[in-house]
């Protein structure tokens, strides 16, 4: 699934998840779909593990619900 953000794009499927976000540093995120949460109330996504942390933002609700269909995984702190 290739989702398009305000940042940048997200590409998933039901192992992984890759973050690619616009500008000129072309930064790139990558983490399997058992190091992936997603919370609900501020429509946030979080990668972990290893040693390494990141979250962004997306949008809207629509596209975490989207994000955690194809992922398989549950929204955190849902409304």
């Amino acid at each position: 699934m290739k989702l398009t953000f305000s940042q940048g794009v997200l590409i998933a499927n039901p192992n992984e998840l890759m973050v690619r976000l616009e500008g000129p540093a072309r930064i790139t995120f990558q983490a399997a779909a058992d190091n992936i949460q997603l919370v609900g109330i501020a429509n946030v996504i979080t990668g972990f593990g290893g040693g390494v942390s990141w979250s962004l933002q997306l949008d809207d609700e629509g596209q975490l619900q989207l994000l955690a269909q194809e992922l398989g995984l549950e929204i955190k702190g849902a409304r």
